[in-house]
């Protein structure tokens, strides 16, 4: 009896969704189109199954056949924008950028946590000619972005600890020395008491990332963070420090007026 418990509890109920998925990744991964003979060995199925799976993607505009092979499909760029905009402060995030003297003329973006990466899901382009940041559904480690400090600064240090593991290191692009956890609980208690966050290129070489938490707007929102990348020629304290001004007030503005968060304030 114990066997055929165990034996449902692993059995995958729906394989075919599965294999869906998986191929979506897959092509999410690859940032090219891949074949029907790539996308079958990748899956470890035969050409035929795969074939049809495909052609099942591809009538929900899931993906798309080129010259090339497959690729991802309009469909899911769809609901990545769904996604985002069932969140209100994402739905108000433009206009309270585009109203604000120094974010207007900033690349500003909205993150959530997911797992231990910040994953971005907005983005306010601005209106300098320099076009930097990371793309929309793209991820970095929430241990050296801003965004991701931002969020993780919301959560206790025994949180942070169970999310990222007691031995975890984080290398940084900015030098050879790997971050350790009690490197990150320091810069994490740092974020608490200034009450912003800050990636000195340890993401992304030549951007100085700075970020705010967002608390979600209903019961059960998540956690997100509004942070801007700056070329880092450009990121002098005076800049950063009003640029951390500015999203702290659209913070405010972006936080219901009835959480806890806002009657903290």
């Amino acid at each position: 009896m114990t066997d055929d418990l165990d034996d449902r509890a692993t059995r995958d109920p729906a394989p075919a969704v599965t294999r869906g998925i998986r191929l979506l990744e897959l092509l999410a991964e690859a940032r090219r189109p891949l074949t029907l003979t790539e996308i079958a060995a990748a899956l470890g199925l035969a050409k035929s199954s795969t074939a049809n799976l495909c052609l099942a993607l591809e009538a929900a505009r899931m993906i798309e056949r080129g010259a090339q092979g497959y690729r991802l499909g309009l469909r899911t760029a769809e609901l990545g924008g769904a996604f985002a905009a069932q969140f209100n402060q994402v739905r108000e995030f433009y206009g309270v950028c585009d109203a604000s003297p120094i974010l207007a003329g900033e690349l500003v973006q909205v993150a959530i946590l997911d797992g231990a990466d910040a994953l971005y899901i907005a983005r306010h382009e601005g209106s300098r000619a320099v076009r930097i940041g990371t793309p929309l559904g793209s991820r970095l480690p929430a241990a050296l972005s801003a965004t991701g400090r931002a969020m993780l600064s919301t959560l206790s240090d025994a949180e942070v600890t169970e999310l990222v593991g007691a031995d975890a290191v984080f290398p940084s692009v900015a030098d050879a020395a790997a971050r350790d956890l009690a490197g990150l609980l320091q810069r994490l208690a740092d974020v608490r008491e200034r009450g912003w966050a800050l990636d000195a290129e340890e993401s992304l070489p030549g951007i100085v990332g700075v970020a705010v938490p967002l608390e979600g707007w209903a019961p059960g929102d998540p956690q997100l963070a509004l942070g801007v990348g700056l070329p880092a020629a450009e990121a002098d304290q005076r800049r950063i420090a009003a640029v951390a001004a500015a999203l702290n007030e659209a913070a405010r503005q972006l936080t219901n007026p009835f959480s806890a968060a806002a009657r903290r304030d």
